[in-house]
This record gives C-alpha cells, structure tokens and sequence, in this order.
C-alpha cells in the first residue's frame, strides 16, 4: 500500500467514527477524542500490517491499545470508558467478514460460508478478548476502585 492510500484510509478512518459518535449522542471534546481514536486505531492496524502478517493478532493488539486509550480519557473525561471504546474500534468491525459469509450461504457455496464465518468470529474475539483483557486489568488497579 502506498503512503498516500494509507493517509486517506486513515482519515475516511475519522470521518467515520465520527459520524458514528454522533450516532452514539457523544459531544463536544468526547466526540472528538472518540473520532482521533477510530483514527489511531486504524493507523495502529495499517502499521502492524507492515510487522505482523496476521490480522486476528493485530486486531488483538489494536483492540488492547485503544481499550487503553479508552480507559485513560474515561479517567481524563469523567466519561465511561465504553463511550470512547466501542466508537473507536467501529473501524475494525469485520462487517466485509458478515456480508461476504452471508453471500456466501446465500449461494450455497457451505465450505466458504463456514470458512469466512469462522475467520470473521475470529477476528470479532480478538477484539472483544483485548477489550475484556484491558477492561478485567483497570478493575484491579488500587486507584480504579471505589471504596
């Protein structure tokens, strides 16, 4: 991929987590720190992409990294983490992975249904594994509790 194909990857990458922020009723400086962590979510993916071959071991590291972030501005913010979680990992959404094993289905083609339904839950527990990973680890830190 070129530098200019990853500059606007990356910023589509804004636009959209954008509009799903405002979808979400997230405003002011929280829609905005949302939308540069769809940003940067998608910069981190294009970026392993160069070290890493695998893409369920960088959706994992993506999803890791930005449930991080999430729960650094939900402390910064006074704002739930999940506000500036789930918005910022909608790039990642394998929603190609959805479409393309339901084409599949559709046209009775089972072993590449099975196939790409089986890659695309992959890649949906990679995302969920790093976020429950990250989210299970804040709880236990002495200053995120409440006593």
């Amino acid at each position: 991929m070129d530098v200019v194909g990853g500059i606007v990857q990356v910023l589509a990458s804004f636009c959209g987590t954008l509009g799903f922020g405002f979808l979400f009723n997230i405003r002011g400086k929280k829609l905005l720190f949302a939308a540069l962590g769809g940003m940067l979510a998608w910069m981190i993916f294009l970026v392993l992409g160069v070290v890493i071959e695998g893409e369920v071991l960088r959706y994992f590291i993506v999803s890791v990294v930005i449930s991080v972030y999430a729960e650094v501005l939900a402390r910064l913010l006074k704002t739930p983490a999940t506000t500036f979680c789930i918005v910022s990992l909608v790039p990642l959404i394998p929603g190609s992975g959805l479409y393309y094993s339901m084409a599949y289905g559709l046209s009775g083609d089972f072993v590449s249904f099975a196939a790409k339904a089986i890659y695309t839950l992959e890649l949906a527990a990679a995302l969920s594994l790093g976020i429950v990973l990250v989210t299970a680890f804040t709880k236990q830190l002495p200053g995120a509790r409440r006593k």
